[in-house]
């Protein structure tokens, strides 16, 4: 079965990837990201996403967002890590994850396909 609505259609495309925390820093990670820096926000929306998600079971993050339609994933997120804004952030979270494991060549974070989509 393929999307209800095509990529290729919509502005905006939405791309998802899985990331793992240590245990015992779910609580924390949580806590983290109740209160996300202002600045981190207008950062992430600037370099073009929207509509951004991260849900948690135990030590599972599943993380979805939309990217515009003409960029890459890797166009907008190396937008991301050229600021000094993202890398403060990135300093304050890295003790929670666990080193990435398990990327196809060419991945940054074991990026998931889309099959499905009803808007």
């Amino acid at each position: 079965m393929g999307s209800a609505v095509s990529n290729e259609t919509r502005t905006t495309r939405r791309v998802a990837f899985v990331l793992h925390i240590r245990e015992g820093m779910g609580e924390a990670y949580d806590k983290s990201h109740e209160t996300v820096w202002p600045e981190m926000l207008d950062l992430l929306t600037r370099c073009g996403v929207s509509e951004y998600s991260i849900f948690r079971r135990d030590t599972i993050l599943f993380l979805v967002m939309s990217i515009p339609a003409e960029d890459t994933f890797d166009q907008v997120w190396e937008r991301i890590e050229a600021d000094p804004i993202n890398t403060r952030w990135q300093k304050t979270t890295a003790p929670f994850f666990k080193p990435i494991e398990g990327l196809q060549d060419g991945e940054r974070f074991p990026m998931l396909r889309e099959v499905f989509y009803l808007p």
